[in-house]
């Protein structure tokens, strides 16, 4: 991932409604979560909903799948391993390994 990805991602995540969702998703899997049961779980109003959807799919960090009348959104993996490797790749000088030492710090 290049910064501005980085800025993005970072930038859609930083709201407290969006962020719950995406916690969500990504506990839910690669399966997903029908956009229904996501409003009823966070008590938000679907268009409201879908207004958040659209900012976290823009940035990349979601993706979506329709299966009947249902919609299912899903976590991005590649996009979050990608955001979480750009920001630990010069993790202790280069040497991420060390940062997976156990009271070690960076």
């Amino acid at each position: 991932m290049d910064t501005s990805q980085v800025v993005e991602a970072l930038a859609a995540l930083a709201q407290p409604t969006r962020l719950a969702v995406y916690r969500l998703l990504v506990v839910a899997g690669p399966e997903g979560v029908a956009a229904g049961q996501l409003a009823e779980k966070l008590n938000v109003s679907p268009a409201t909903l879908s207004f958040h959807f659209k900012t976290l799919s823009h940035a990349g960090l979601i993706e979506s799948r329709q299966d009947g009348r249902f919609v299912y959104y899903s976590a991005n993996f590649e996009v979050m391993n990608g955001m979480v490797g750009y920001l630990t790749e010069n993790c202790c000088g280069g040497n991420a390994n060390e940062c997976k030492t156990p009271g070690k710090q960076c």
